[in-house]
């Protein structure tokens, strides 16, 4: 499988990615979405930010997934992970308010990051708020 990971613009994550700030990408959910289960190891990742095009890469080293949080885990798992989740420490109390009250993590651990020629895709199909798809080939669903 490959997926697409897209971020949220104003947290200005992806260039972390590329320096090696952000070594791990984080998904937190009150429910099981994409892509709980579904990434592996080898697995390549390309990352956008929000109303832009493509532009990263990386493979996936490692996913962690933890289920049955309570605020107590979250502060655990964002101690132990954020900074190379690419958040600073002085960060991490606005970081747990977000994340308190979800029940699941997925922690991708991330290597070999590069810049790729941006190109674009079509979400049609996957939901206008999807921020995580996974496909067979990315090629399939290059505009």
């Amino acid at each position: 499988m490959e997926h697409i990971a897209i971020m949220k613009k104003s947290w200005k994550l992806t260039p972390k990615i590329l320096s090696g700030d952000k070594k791990i990408e984080s998904r937190w959910y009150k429910f099981k979405h994409q892509p709980w289960n579904n990434v592996r190891k080898g697995e390549v990742v390309y990352f956008k930010d929000s109303g832009e095009p493509i532009s990263i890469k990386a493979e996936v080293d490692k996913v962690l997934q933890f289920s049955d949080l309570t605020p107590i885990k979250v502060m655990e798992i964002l101690k132990k992970y954020g900074r190379a989740d690419g958040l600073a420490a002085k960060d991490l109390p606005g970081y747990y308010r977000l994340f308190r009250d979800k029940k699941y993590c997925l922690l991708i651990f991330l290597t070999n990051p590069v810049r790729v020629k941006p190109f674009n895709v079509d979400k049609k199909g996957f939901g206008t708020m999807a921020s995580w798809l996974s496909v067979k080939n990315v090629k399939e669903i290059i505009l």
